[in-house]
């Protein structure tokens, strides 16, 4: 059987997300898929038992393939999970039929008034984003452009209540959603997964791999949220009869 020890080893040890998503793609471009699968599947294993280190790992690789979609990679693995019963990671490769799943064409969506008179190039609204500043942020979180969003999310100034503005979005705005699961710090804030997982726009390629990094009470909550696609509730159901119980008042509740 194999061993997530090596994914925990080495995710945990890099300095920093850019790094740990890095050694990931390379890891999942030079792994053959069946060796890959499977430890992939004893992470998820792990993860799904709240395993600390597991969870720590599992962090980075929901946000990439959170970030990364419905691709060939994972419909391959999906086939060698189904085929050798990883239940695990067929689980966190699960996906449902989405309403939508991308946002219009970025050319086609309109560009907030940034006071200047002119519509701002994109490199100029990178730059505004890329200032320790706030005067700009409200237009830049109305900015349609990824690259403008990507560059917002590395900036120090930037909050979890701005997050939240992204997040909890409705209509939900795809681009905006990828941005944040490709910073992978921000899915470790409990609001910011839960204003995902809740939006009832999230696609499911986004939302199903942040499951498996949800506590007990999150996934409860999701399995009664009758406004998101039913793919998520009832996998939310089945890690949550699979998390062991903490401890705590409320931790343990039946769901309903």
């Amino acid at each position: 059987m194999a061993s997530p020890a090596r994914l925990k080893r080495v995710l945990r040890s890099l300095p920093d997300a850019d790094f740990r998503l890095g050694w990931l793609r390379d890891y999942l471009a030079a792994t053959a898929l069946e060796q890959a699968a499977e430890e992939l599947h004893a992470l998820c294993e792990e993860g799904e038992q709240s395993v600390p280190d597991a969870r720590e790992a599992m962090l980075s690789v929901a946000a990439l393939f959170a970030e990364r979609g419905e691709c060939e990679l994972v419909r391959r693995l999906r086939a060698v999970a189904h085929t050798q019963g990883l239940l695990s990671l067929e689980r966190f490769l699960r996906r449902g039929t989405d309403s939508s799943g991308a946002d219009p064409p970025v050319e086609e969506l309109p560009v907030p008034d940034y006071g200047t008179g002119r519509e701002l190039t994109v490199g100029e609204r990178r730059s505004l984003a890329r200032r320790p500043d706030r005067r700009a942020f409200e237009r830049l979180l109305a900015d349609p452009h990824p690259l403008v969003l990507r560059q917002l999310m590395q900036n120090p100034k930037l909050t979890e209540d701005d997050v939240l503005v992204l997040a909890t979005r409705r209509p939900a705005r795809i681009t905006a959603l990828k941005q944040i699961v490709a910073a992978p710090g921000w899915l470790s804030r409990q609001r910011v997964r839960m204003a995902i997982l809740l939006n009832p726009g999230t696609p499911s390629y986004i939302a199903m791999p942040l499951l498996i990094l949800c506590t007990r009470p999150e996934l409860r909550e999701l399995a009664d949220a009758a406004d998101i696609p039913l793919v998520v509730r009832v996998t939310a159901r089945e890690l949550f009869d699979r998390k062991p119980p903490l401890e705590g008042a409320d931790a343990d509740l039946p769901l309903q």
